[in-house]
């Protein structure tokens, strides 16, 4: 039987979004960013909580709506990204039910770009990026009659707020420049004290951006079509302390991106990876994650790799 470090309090990531620059249309999005025990509730109980996540990527694949690399002599994106959460977790209500807020924000600390044109297609620069507030409400977790958790789930409606960093003549940049509204659902079922599986279920709406890049010429306006998206992991708890399996994630985009008000075609984009994953608990304060990505299939996205470490501390 597991010691209670790994039980339902075994949160090791919550809501930080994906530190990955953007080049095309969506905003940075919570790629793969959280992992294993996503559903479950803060691993020490109430109380405010700092996560820190570092994502370095890099991607060698511009490619566009059918997935072919676009006609560049290079496509070379290399980024480091790091992300600060602040986290509040409020007493428990009720019925059992947890509210809190959080707090994100995501910069890019380092970012290059090679096109083999002396960038005259692809520029980017680094600096401090959008801010995204959230609320949520952690739901009483499931138990067995064994009183073993079954399944943990939370809800959470998070704004993404455009005060980052932007320049349209950039192409990637650590700000949007638009509002993003992208709430969700996760949760993790056991399957047995030691299997487990997670997921986090997220809808992304944009709000219209009126410095539209120079890419879409004398526009006025442009507004990112609606997605979906999610991280699916499946964990292993080896012991009290560590876990290990595979991490996963997956965007399509729904609606087309407008451009003056009218929709165009040709510019969804869609992306999924895959990777090994790791989790070890300190203690129930200090909880370590790396997770590694290999994307797939990606259309109008760059397509490449990622390694994410994550630390929670509670204070």
């Amino acid at each position: 039987m597991l010691k209670p470090i790994l039980r339902p309090v075994a949160a090791v990531t919550w809501v930080a979004l994906s530190a990955t620059a953007h080049a095309y249309d969506l905003p940075g999005l919570n790629l793969g960013t959280t992992s294993f025990y996503d559903g479950s509730p803060a691993p020490a109980g109430p109380g405010w909580y700092l996560e820190e996540y570092l994502t370095y990527s890099r991607a060698s694949r511009f490619n566009d709506a059918h997935g072919n690399k676009l006609a560049l002599p290079r496509q070379d994106l290399e980024v480091v990204a790091p992300t600060t959460q602040i986290i509040y977790v409020g007493q428990p209500l009720a019925n059992g039910a947890m509210p809190g807020f959080t707090l994100i924000n995501t910069s890019l600390a380092h970012v290059s770009v090679e096109d083999g044109l002396n960038n005259a297609a692809l520029s980017s620069r680094a600096g401090f990026g959008d801010v995204t507030l959230g609320a949520f409400l952690q739901l009483p977790t499931v138990t067995r009659a064994d009183g073993s958790p079954w399944l943990t789930q939370r809800v959470e409606a998070d704004v993404t707020v455009p005060v980052g960093a932007y320049d349209r003549n950039r192409s990637i940049n650590p700000g949007s420049h638009f509002w993003s509204f992208n709430p969700y659902y996760a949760a993790t079922y056991w399957f047995s004290p030691q299997w487990s599986a997670s997921g986090r279920f997220m809808y992304l709406w944009n709000g219209r951006n009126d410095q539209p890049q120079a890419g879409f010429g004398d526009a006025s306006s442009t507004q990112a079509g609606q997605a979906l998206h999610a991280n699916l992991t499946l964990q292993y708890a080896i012991d009290a302390q560590l876990s290990l399996g595979l991490n996963s994630y997956w965007l399509k985009q729904i609606t087309d991106t407008e451009v003056d008000g009218h929709a165009v075609s040709g510019r969804r984009e869609k992306v999924w990876a895959i990777g090994p994953g790791m989790m070890y608990a300190f203690n129930k304060e200090n909880i370590l994650s790396v997770n590694a990505y290999f994307e797939q299939q990606a259309q109008n996205r760059t397509q490449g790799n990622k390694l994410v470490f994550n630390w929670l501390h509670r204070f």
